[in-house]
Order: C-alpha cells, then sequence, then structure tokens
C-alpha cells in the first residue's frame, strides 16, 4: 500500500476536484483529457492509501462522501497555501525580507504602531512583521544582538553601541503621579526625596538580557513594586499601589480625569530623548526600507509618542 503522502499530489487533488465538478468519472475524464479507466485506477490507489472511500458510486453520480469532501476542502486550503508561496518567493527575490522584527520601548504609543503595521499589510508585502515588546535598553540590547531589525524608542545612545544607525524619533517629558487616594496626594509640594522615600514606588524591570540594564526614578534606600511593562505600572499607580514617573503622554488622560494626580518634586522634571535605530552593515530590505521612509515623517514620529489615549 502507498503512503498517502506519496499520492496526495497536486495532480491529485485536480483529479479529484473535477470529478466533483463533473458529477462523474467519465465527465470529469473528458475535461482532464484522460481515459476513464486511467481517472478510475488513480482514484482508487488514493483511496487504498488512505483506506477510506472518496466517493459514492452507487449512482450514475459520483458524490463525494463526508470523507471526500472534507480531503476536497483540505486540498483547497493548501492549494492556496501552494500559491501564497509561489507568490512570497517571487517578491522576495525582488528584495524583499522574509521577516521584519521591530524591537519597541514601552514608550511607544501602540495605537499609532497599529496604524502603520495597517499600512505596512495594505502593500501586501511578503515580509512577516514580528513586534517584541521591549524596556528601557532592552530595545537596543535586542537590536545590537540581532534579534530585531529595527529598534523604536532607544533610550541609550545607539551611538555607543558598534554597527547602529540611528535618528532622533522626540523627546518624551515625563510628570510624577499618583491616585488621588494616595498618601502623596495631599503632600505640601515640591515633594522631597525624603519624602518620597517613605512611599513605594513603581519601577519597569529593563528588559536587557545584559549585565548592565538601567533604572530611572528610583531612590536609594526606597522600596519598589517592579512590574514588566508600562501598561502595569500605569494600573498600580492607578490603583495606588506606588507612586512614579510616567510619561505625559500615557498619564494625560487620567490626569484629565482624576485618575491621577500630578505632583510637583524637588528633584528635575524628567525628560528622555528617544531614538529608532536598525543596524548599518549591509543594505536595507525593501520592508525596513519602508518603515525607515514612514519614520522620516515628523507627523509619524510625534504620532508614536503621543497617541497613548485610550490604553
Amino acid at each position: 500500500m502507498q503512503n498517502p503522502s506519496d499520492v496526495l499530489t497536486p495532480d491529485a487533488f485536480r483529479i479529484l476536484r473535477a470529478i466533483a465538478q463533473a458529477g462523474s468519472f467519465a465527465g470529469a475524464a473528458r475535461a482532464i483529457g484522460v481515459v476513464p479507466s486511467a481517472l478510475t485506477y488513480r482514484v482508487r490507489q488514493i483511496e487504498d492509501a488512505l483506506d477510506v472511500l472518496l466517493f459514492d458510486r452507487s449512482s450514475r453520480q459520483a458524490v463525494p462522501t463526508a470523507a471526500g469532501a472534507e480531503l476536497l476542502r483540505q486540498g483547497e486550503r493548501l492549494r492556496g497555501e501552494v500559491e501564497a508561496v509561489v507568490n512570497r518567493v517571487k517578491r522576495m527575490a525582488t528584495g524583499w525580507e522574509p521577516q521584519l522584527t521591530i524591537a519597541v520601548d514601552g514608550l511607544i504609543a501602540h495605537p499609532a504602531l497599529m496604524e502603520l503595521a495597517c499600512e505596512f499589510f495594505n502593500l501586501n508585502p511578503p515580509t512577516r512583521l514580528r513586534i517584541r515588546d521591549e524596556i528601557l535598553s532592552g530595545t537596543v540590547g535586542a537590536l545590537a544582538s540581532g534579534r530585531a531589525d529595527l529598534a523604536l524608542g532607544a533610550i541609550l545612545e545607539p551611538s555607543n553601541v558598534a554597527d547602529l544607525k540611528a535618528r532622533p524619533l522626540g523627546t518624551v517629558r515625563f510628570v510624577y503621579a499618583v491616585a488621588p487616594h494616595h498618601p502623596l496626594a495631599q503632600m505640601p509640594e515640591p515633594l522631597s526625596d525624603a519624602e518620597l522615600q517613605k512611599h513605594r514606588a513603581v519601577v519597569v524591570s529593563d528588559s536587557t538580557q545584559s549585565a548592565t540594564t538601567q533604572s530611572f526614578g528610583l531612590i536609594e534606600g526606597q522600596d519598589s513594586f517592579v512590574v514588566s511593562s508600562i501598561a502595569s505600572k500605569l494600573d498600580a499607580q492607578l490603583r495606588g499601589l506606588g507612586s512614579g514617573f510616567l510619561a505625559e503622554p500615557m498619564a494625560r488622560p487620567y490626569l484629565e480625569t482624576g485618575r491621577l494626580v500630578a505632583r510637583q518634586v524637588e528633584r528635575s522634571t524628567r525628560e528622555v530623548s528617544l531614538s529608532y535605530a536598525w543596524r548599518a552593515s549591509g543594505a536595507p530590505g525593501k520592508a525596513l526600507e519602508w518603515w525607515l521612509e514612514q519614520l522620516d515623517r515628523p507627523i509619524t514620529r510625534r504620532a508614536l509618542l503621543e497617541q497613548h489615549r485610550g490604553v
């Protein structure tokens, strides 16, 4: 008995599809230009290999059985996948990358990022898109290690990392924010480091895989609640689980509705300059070129740092 994978060839699916469309073996044989006996022999080979009956031959009509109908459905799916692979291979020959991975810092506004992804997919590119969520130096680390092709929101100075190119993305201002029921919401301003140290800080952990990590806003000796994402930090501060700096665009909707209260602190107001970076070696493929073209537009860079509403 033959192996099913040996008999389920594209030609076999073509024969089965012709029988289902013609409603008979004879009609299918005429349609595809073979003698009926040869077609019948091929179908029996497939049925023997699968050990199932694919067509009900009890009447003049050749009606697919439940197993035959399912095989035809799967055959159509496989044909579509093969066509997609063929198209992908042809397009890759024109300079498109098989996959583009973007390392995205938690400060980047995801609504704007998803809008860019929509525009990218509207091109019907053969390139698969992958987004990596990173924090602090993890963004540049993913790029430098080859785990990403583009970094959005790099905080570390990319020029300090070999073989990277970078351009400014913009500056994000931070506000010190607490829930209205948090003890610091009622303290006289400006809040001193000594006062802040008495209360728990919510801190986002650095996602880098190297030994060198970053941490912002934590006072030495201060109790901390460490979370793994900017969204978790925001949630924790909304619940009054701690205090800390938040990106002003992200905090703005909650400040406007009173769910967060901005507090003046003695330490200077934080501003962070962000960059986007990519590896300098080799010419960028068409997918990376497209993203770099979008990032060259001031309106795109502003949106990536501002569209946090609805988070």
